[in-house]
């Protein structure tokens, strides 16, 4: 049973929804292992991901992630720096298999979707929104080089003036902004239209023959997933090198203390 994600299934269609506001170590690893279940059942012809909650998520739980990494953040040894890059590479392939499902990925987002919010729905083929989602690549703010997908995936999707703008900026966009820039393709009244819109997409893609729909995925995703692929690894060795800093510190202890950052640049 997992703790931060579970499944539902209706014929042909599975569901991934995520039942915690915001993202602990765990929920990578139990998304990795949600979607492994997912890739091997021949019977799935599309996959929806949304949330119960108030909101889609709030990104990475940033007290559980910096208590795990630990030492890491705080710079050391060539081992040290060796284990962070691991572990950014591990938590990379649990978002690449989203993106690697051999079926269409629906994300259905309502309320907020922050940082690894935004690395989960760019690893999907698709996306809608309800009119109150709120959209932000918020890592900059918090003295991070967003490294677990977007960077890599949105100027895929909405060009790179855009994502520029988000990744350089960390300003939140509304549901409005969002499909105007291509990030969703669809915006709905509420969440409770948001789901059926989604439901109701995710059952006309799965009427359609399953081995085309692959057959179309997988050729939709040839090239890209080349660029995405180079794009993580240099990204994981960067901040691998580089992720440590007094800002970051400082940039924990803002948001412990509910402040704004005292960036300093070193």
């Amino acid at each position: 049973m997992a703790e931060t994600l579970r499944l539902e299934r209706n014929d042909h269609v599975v569901t991934v929804i995520l039942q915690k506001l915001t993202m602990p170590p765990l929920f990578f690893q139990e998304l990795g292992a949600a979607f492994d279940q997912i890739a091997s059942d021949v019977d799935v012809r599309a996959v929806i991901v949304r949330s119960e909650g108030k909101h889609f998520t709030y990104g990475l739980d940033l007290p559980a992630a910096f208590a795990e990494l630990g030492p890491s953040l705080q710079g050391g040894t060539a081992a040290v720096r060796t284990a962070l890059h691991e572990t950014i590479l591990r938590l990379q392939g649990f978002l690449t298999k989203v993106a690697a499902c051999p079926v269409p990925v629906i994300a259905a987002v309502h309320g907020w979707c922050i940082g690894g919010g935004v690395d989960l729905i760019t690893a999907c083929d698709i996306r809608l929104a309800s009119s109150d989602a709120r959209f932000s690549v918020r890592e900059t703010k918090i003295a991070i080089v967003a490294d677990l997908g977007t960077l890599q995936r949105l100027p895929l999707i909405v060009g790179q003036g855009h994502a520029r703008e988000l990744a350089l900026s960390g300003k939140d966009i509304g549901a409005e902004r969002a499909e105007r820039i291509g990030l969703v393709n669809e915006v709905f009244a509420d969440a409770a239209a948001l789901r059926a819109g989604a439901e109701a997409l995710a059952a006309e893609i799965a009427q359609n023959a399953p081995l085309t729909v692959r057959g179309v995925k997988r050729v939709l995703d040839f090239g890209a997933s080349r660029r995405v692929a180079d794009g993580l690894e240099y990204v994981a060795a960067w901040n691998s090198a580089f992720l440590a800093s007094e800002d970051l510190g400082e940039a924990l202890s803002a948001f412990l203390e509910k402040r704004p950052p005292r960036f300093s640049g070193r």
